[in-house]
């Protein structure tokens, strides 16, 4: 599978299950973020950094990952084009029980 395959994939499963634990979590402290109850002054911080945090993490989750897992599996296919061998002795180093299965 390509890389964009699997990251289009990987989005597609994970997208429902990531909304709905970000809106629970999101309804839970939206009253601290609208200040509602006794002494919701002094939690008004603290609830509007919780929603922010909420709301972004979904997009860094969707979005940004599987970016940054694009261009690291770029990075990696060109290392391997410049430098033959570059694979198989780098899983040999790290990995030692690789040479088993080889």
């Amino acid at each position: 599978m390509t890389p964009m395959d699997a990251i289009y994939q990987g989005c597609i499963v994970r997208f429902r299950p990531i909304m709905m634990t970000t809106m629970a979590a999101l309804m839970g402290t939206l009253p601290i973020a609208i200040e509602i109850g006794a002494g919701a002054e002094s939690r008004l911080a603290l609830g509007l950094a919780v929603v922010g945090g909420l709301l972004v993490s979904p997009l860094m989750t969707l979005y940004i990952t599987p970016v940054i897992y694009y261009y690291l599996d770029f990075l990696e296919t060109q290392v391997r084009v410049r430098l033959p061998g570059y694979r198989d002795s780098a899983r040999r180093k790290i990995f030692p029980i690789y040479r088993c299965f080889c």
